[in-house]
């Protein structure tokens, strides 16, 4: 049977950046007949400090990519000194906090001396271009102006995820070399309260690190260990609202996101001011339609890319109101997003399908005690949406009248590449549809031969650069060469799977590597595994993908004991691993299920087969396949005996 397509709404249309399918077509073509002259254009977004002489250079063979070559530049100039001219008063950022009806509205005046004041600590501290400083904060404002301060004097910036554990995030700390650390007291979120300051001081035993700035998030008072840890406010008061500007070249970094690896080392992708810039800036306004006056709400966490190019860099880039939310989209009930859409009259919405299936299994009455008459475009991140729930999010949230766009893109990208365009794109639910222009994907099956015409499925991979390409691993170019560039030659590796059907669109069918997408963050298998094999309980362990009805993806763990475990019963055993787990890497990583085994399936070589182990965990055991061959066939037996049982 077909796929439903559902068709542009007329009254997006009127007023759109690209207002039909047939101009959208000839945009693209014209992107990818003359890229130069395409990015060329687009560049003209920005403020140049100093022109650009050349729009851009690639040689992936050598994993090596420039845009803009020549030109200066500055992001934080971008994002915000250049609205004060006519937008002063208008909001920049509208923050909502943990507990229902706090908010604030942050103008850009407002931003500028936050920023400021913020920068001229930095620098008071000795932060100069090139430094690298680690953001550990929850949603916060001050999130915001320590990432455009850090811009602002040429430091490059690593935000952590403030639900990492202490090891992962001196991990982060030590990788990027980072001597200065932003974070808070305590941080809320849900009604539940986060001791940041204790992760962070667990996290710098024996680091280079030498200045805490402190937040006071909440009343608590936390330890402040003398001549490293500061009091935020006090150190901002002492300082004076305006700070020069340092003026970057285009391909300096602005800053390194870690994301989670198949070998278990995260990778510090690192991305630079102009390209990444243009990219955020130009894709935030053609993929939500955005037009002056709109408020951009979207609920991630600029802990990860989405909040980066979508909360701060891309909207404030375009002068546009953005939205930073503290809490989580059930608290303090099911009603909070549409609530908070409402109160600050939202134009365009984007969150994640883990989050719109959770608010899925309340009904459809939470969304309807809200109006939401001001949203006009829904967006979806993190991983495929399913049909039933892009339908749910069209139908109920939308009420059949708004735009949904089902954006793919990571880490590694900068920005989204393939995604409806509101006013243009014709959608088929569970469909990213097609490429934005520019950007030039194509599918190879696992010989590198390149799979032409429709209807075909196999390895997505991008031809050619653009602008918000990761540049390189920090510290280790030759990993993101191997990553990205080696598998297939001539072209970059996306790591995901991907059907291209009969009419062109992609579908996005998941990660083909060992990288799990839980909830929409990407945690290496190998990570979770060297958790779990840290403590005396586990022996072994393998760590596979399974179906969850929220998250779409959990954590499924076959674990051997470890001797230290013998005399324990099965559940003290898991719960003490899953623990492990949420101490080493945080609370996203807690296993969905620990199966314990006497041995796991592996070839006569002693590699692991985790193909039947995926298999299994999918209850899928009548397509393991030929296992005669391996060093203990009886093994898998037993694995599915114990699943099946569970799986009662």
């Amino acid at each position: 049977m077909a796929d439903p397509i559902i068709a542009p709404k007329p009254q997006l249309a009127r007023r759109a950046h690209i207002a039909s399918l047939e101009q959208y077509q000839q945009i693209y073509a014209a992107s990818v007949r003359d890229p130069r002259g395409f990015w060329r254009e687009c560049a003209a977004r920005v403020d140049w400090f100093h022109p650009f002489e050349r729009t851009f250079r690639q040689d992936f063979a050598n994993a090596e990519v420039s845009w803009f070559l020549g030109g200066k530049l500055n992001a934080a100039h971008n994002c915000v000194d250049r609205w004060l001219h006519d937008r002063a008063e208008q909001t920049a950022l509208i923050w909502v906090g943990d507990e229902p009806g706090t908010y604030r509205h942050i103008s850009f005046h407002e931003l500028h001396e936050n920023v400021g004041r913020l920068a001229n600590v930095l620098r008071a501290h000795g932060v100069q271009k090139g430094d690298r400083v680690c953001i550990y904060l929850p949603m916060i404002p001050e999130a915001a102006y320590a990432m455009l301060a850090c811009a602002r004097i040429g430091a490059v910036h690593s935000v952590v995820f403030a639900g990492f554990s202490a090891e992962s995030l001196r991990d982060r700390i030590v990788d990027a070399d980072c001597r200065v650390v932003l974070t808070a007291n305590e941080g809320l979120r849900g009604g539940k309260v986060i001791p940041l300051k204790a992760t962070v001081d667990a996290a710098l035993e024996g680091t280079a690190v030498t200045t805490v700035l402190v937040k006071r998030r909440t009343d608590t008072a936390v330890p402040m260990r003398a001549g490293r840890d500061l009091d935020y406010d006090e150190q901002v008061q002492r300082q004076r609202a305006y700070c020069p500007i340092e003026w970057m070249d285009s391909e300096d970094p602005l800053f390194v996101l870690y994301t989670s690896g198949s070998t278990g080392r995260p990778k510090g992708q690192l991305h630079t001011t102009g390209g990444y810039l243009v990219y955020a800036s130009y894709t935030h306004e053609i993929v939500f339609d955005w037009h002056r006056g709109d408020v951009h709400f979207c609920a991630a966490d600029v802990g990860w890319i989405t909040g980066h190019s979508y909360i701060v860099y891309g909207p404030l880039c375009n002068g546009a109101t953005t939205v930073m939310f503290e809490s989580t989209p059930v608290y303090p009930d099911a009603r909070r997003y549409w609530q908070v859409v409402d109160d600050v009259q939202a134009s365009i919405f984007y969150t994640a399908p883990t989050a719109l299936r959770a608010l899925v299994r309340f009904g459809d009455e939470p969304v309807r005690t809200s109006s939401r008459a001001s949203l006009r475009v829904l967006g979806s991140v993190g991983e495929p949406i399913n049909p039933e729930i892009w339908r749910w999010y069209h139908d109920v949230v939308g009420e059949g009248r708004c735009a949904v766009v089902d954006t793919w893109w990571q880490t590694e990208t900068g920005g989204i590449l393939i995604s409806p365009l509101p006013g243009a794109t014709p959608c088929k639910p569970g469909s990213a549809t097609f490429p934005l222009p520019g950007v030039r994907p194509v599918l190879v099956d696992e010989h590198g031969r390149e799979l032409t015409g429709n209807d075909v499925t196999g390895n997505l991979c991008l031809v050619g650069s653009w602008p918000g390409q990761a540049r390189t691993i920090l510290n280790d170019h030759e990993r993101f060469r191997q990553t990205y560039f080696t598998t297939y030659p001539g072209r970059y590796f996306t790591g995901d799977g991907c059907r291209r059907d009969a009419d062109g669109y992609y579908w996005i069918t998941g990660r083909v590597d060992d990288v799990l997408n839980v909830s929409g963050h990407r945690l290496g298998t190998a990570e979770v595994e060297s958790a779990l094999v840290a403590h005396d309980y586990c022996a072994e362990a393998a760590v596979v993908g399974c179906p969850h009805d929220v998250k779409g993806t959990g954590i499924y763990c076959f674990v051997i004991r470890g001797k230290a475990a013998e005399g324990h019963d099965d559940a003290e055993v898991e719960d003490v691993l899953r623990q492990q787990v949420r101490d080493a890497i945080g609370a996203i990583a807690t296993p969905d299920r620990i199966q314990l085994v006497s041995g796991l399936p592996k070839t006569r070589s002693g590699k692991i087969m985790r193909r039947i182990l995926r298999k299994v965990a999918e209850s899928r055991y009548d397509e393991l396949g030929d296992i005669s061959t391996l060093a203990e066939p009886a093994v898998v037996e037993e694995i599915v005996a114990g699943h099946k049982t569970w799986a009662k």
